[in-house]
């Protein structure tokens, strides 16, 4: 085994960002790009017109809007470490983007606002965490604004999320009285110091003779002596009980003022676990991929078009797990299709270098033309097959019309290259001519015709279909699945990889078609492996 598939996994820490939108963390991604030394300006979401860019918002509808709309990786060192880090969507309508970023990540941080605390959307990314086990940090933003109390938060994520909660650090108020934050282990005190007053953010010691030159009032310093001597009643913080995704340590700072970025680094330095073993089956068995193991193996998590308009690009995002991949390599798929290797990319948002190696732990990019897909598994012999991604059943379908019918076919490439992103679906019934779209909310589809208009050049209105829901169908007895839609032709299809669809009229109507075809099985999640 060489040195280096030794030591290089033990270097590199995945994680991922979530949050509800407007907690601050695109914000947080760039000012962690900004405090790594990755980047040498901040772009700020919240500036208008051209300044509103930034490195990890690539694409147009992000950058108009302010929001996240597609996950991207962004890759960037400290300490030593290689951090990848997984730039998620915060809209609740690409939460099935977020769930499958998720299963590359090893690590996740939730950043919560002080103002508003545990807000719908990150109880849901929260859940989507929970199902597979992954240790969450949290960091507590926008300390610089008038917040809840402390107390109270804590409180909140214990009850909400039934977590069991260590703060690391303890803050001093907030808002107009933010006077800084002290690492409960260390007692260290950063003071803030407010951007217009210029200066550093200097650390002094809690329980020095310094500290009180840090508050301009004799009874916030005493509250917060108070408050801070009680926080230390709270557990100590257990490393399995984090790892298996049963405790958070807290932490607190202002994204946006660059206060307690570094320290949320240094936390993620600490405890982010390194790449661990992955269940897998290897010919048929099961296994567990080790990550200094010598076979190169991965999984793709996430596919891309465009990202380069100029040249109509499609690259996979791969998960390494294991091996030392080298450019210029060969891998298998699962279905045995070979895919050879030749320009690798790392990630830093639009920038893209090409990776010469990559260990487990890197995520690498793929230029392909159609051949990988979300959930694909690579490796050296094709034997290897990682636990699926799975596609959930739309909660909107609309059919997709063109103001020109003459450019059918381009809608349709369009259409389908989108779909094979993994983030929207597509439907052909299997009577007439419709394209119909799914989605799991109405701004996946403005973006969707957004980017067509944008990317393809078309103009396309998405209109209501005759059909409210879609399930896959499944049988043990592909004759079954077959004597089925012979029967139902009307209100059935196929979707981007020719699996059988069931497009209903309502919920009542997949019941109904259930109760009279018992043998057959109307699904709302369906794996790609």
């Amino acid at each position: 085994m060489s040195k280096a598939l030794q030591l290089e996994p033990k270097r590199r820490r995945v994680f991922a960002i979530i949050s509800h939108p407007d907690a601050g963390k695109t914000t947080l991604t760039e000012n962690m790009l900004l405090s790594a030394g990755a980047i040498h300006a901040a772009g700020q979401v919240a500036a208008r017109g051209e300044a509103r860019r930034t490195q990890s918002d690539w694409m147009k509808i992000e950058q108009e809007r302010g929001i996240s709309v597609s996950s991207s990786v962004m890759t960037f060192e400290h300490k030593d470490l290689i951090f990848n880090l997984l730039d998620t969507p915060g809209h609740e309508d690409f939460s099935e983007d977020t769930y499958r970023t998720l299963t590359a990540a090893d690590c996740a941080v939730m950043v919560l606002d002080v103002a508003k605390g545990i807000e719908p959307q990150t109880l849901k990314l929260f859940e989507v965490c929970r199902l597979r086990d992954i240790p969450i940090i949290t960091f507590v933003n926008k300390l610089d604004r008038e917040g809840r109390d402390t107390f109270d938060i804590i409180t909140e994520i214990q009850d909400k999320l039934a977590l069991d909660v260590v703060p690391m650090q303890w803050p001093a108020a907030s808002g107009r009285r933010f006077k800084g934050v002290v690492d409960l282990r260390t007692n260290d005190f950063l003071h803030f110091v407010k951007p217009d007053e210029g200066g550093e953010h200097v650390m002094t010691k809690v329980d020095g003779n310094s500290i009180g030159a840090m508050f301009d009032n004799d009874d916030l310093l005493t509250e917060f002596m108070e408050e801070q001597e009680l926080a230390r009643e709270y557990p100590d913080f257990n490393e399995q009980s984090f790892r298996e995704g049963h405790m958070t340590p807290v932490y607190f700072g202002s994204a946006l003022r660059k206060f307690g970025v570094l320290q949320l680094i240094d936390a993620l330095a600490e405890l982010c676990p390194e790449p661990q073993e992955e269940p897998a089956k290897k010919a048929g068995q099961q296994v567990m991929i080790q990550p200094d193991g010598k076979e190169v193996a991965g999984f793709v998590f996430k596919v891309q078009a465009n990202m380069d308009l100029n040249h109509r690009d499609r690259v996979a995002f791969l998960r390494m797990c294991s091996g030392e991949f080298k450019r210029g390599m060969k891998l298998k798929t699962a279905e045995n299709k070979t895919v050879s290797v030749h320009n690798p990319i790392l990630f830093f948002a639009q920038d893209r270098e090409l990776a010469e190696n990559a260990y487990a732990g890197d995520v690498i990019g793929i230029p392909n033309h159609g051949a990988l897909r979300v959930g694909d598994s690579l490796s050296e012999s094709g034997k290897v097959v990682f636990a699926g991604i799975p596609n959930f059943a739309p909660e909107i379908l609309r059919r997709a019309q063109l103001k020109d019918p003459l450019k059918a076919k381009h809608l349709r490439k369009a259409l389908e290259s989108l779909a094979e992103e993994g983030v929207t679906q597509l439907f052909k019934p299997n009577f007439g001519s419709d394209m119909i779209v799914g989605a799991v909310g109405s701004l996946q589809i403005d973006v969707m015709r957004e980017r067509i208009k944008t990317e393809y050049g078309l103009d396309v209105t998405f209109e209501s279909p005759p059909y409210q829901t879609a399930r896959w169908l499944a049988a043990d007895d592909p004759a079954t699945i077959k004597a089925f839609v012979d029967k139902n032709v009307m209100t059935t299809g196929t979707d981007v990889d020719e699996a059988p669809v069931f497009l209903a009229k309502s919920s009542w109507d997949v019941g109904y078609a259930q109760e009279k075809n018992p043998d057959i099985r109307f699904l709302t999640t369906k794996e790609r492996a």
